[in-house]
């Protein structure tokens, strides 16, 4: 019975956190056969982290969009639209942090692929009519292409996070309660 729960979460493809620190023999069982019988391609079969090979995968056109936003309060969203935040032209700035983001995805995040890159495209919109006390929001999206043997989810992940840090950092002065949600990837086309 253990074994159909452990691989039923590993099918699931939810992350797991391994430790060695001081969880439990049974916790670390737990963490290593579900490693072992999930079909994470970065992990071998000992649960140890590796690059993948492409190499003998045929380049195709890749292109992935990824979305998320920044919520925050009426005073901020009304300073960022009049374009009064002190640090400067709030969606300028981020939107070329976001294309940053996207070309130096490889140097933050450690089994990345560098790739060549044919398009960036970071794109920000101000939304006012949203449910709740954070009823503003800057909205991003990013397209990100390249021709290539994987794929560039993550470069387009990274542009939408580089983008709202930086939205969030030049706005945390004028407001404490901000928030980055929704960061997801919305469309992936090319491979396989």
């Amino acid at each position: 019975m253990m074994m159909n729960i452990l691989r039923q979460w590993a099918s699931c493809g939810r992350p797991l956190l391994l430790s060695t620190g001081s969880i439990p023999k049974a916790s670390r069982f737990l963490s290593t056969t579900l490693v072992r019988h999930s079909k994470l391609t970065h992990v071998d079969d000992a649960g140890n982290a590796h690059m993948v090979d492409v190499s003998d995968k045929p380049p195709t056109q890749r292109s992935a969009t990824a979305r998320g936003r920044v919520l925050m309060n009426r005073e901020t969203f009304d300073l960022v639209k009049k374009d009064k935040i002190k640090k400067g032209n709030v969606l300028a700035v981020a939107q070329i942090a976001g294309i940053q983001g996207a070309k130096n995805c490889s140097q933050m995040i450690p089994l990345c692929h560098p790739l060549n890159l044919t398009k960036v495209s970071v794109s920000l919109r101000l939304v006012d009519d949203l449910p709740g006390s954070l009823s503003c929001a800057v909205e991003i999206e990013s397209v990100v292409k390249c021709k290539g043997e994987t794929g560039v989810e993550m470069e387009a992940l990274s542009a939408v996070s580089v983008a709202a840090l930086t939205v969030f950092d030049m706005c945390k002065a004028a407001s404490k309660n901000m928030r980055i949600e929704d960061v997801r990837v919305v469309e992936k086309l090319g491979g396989k």
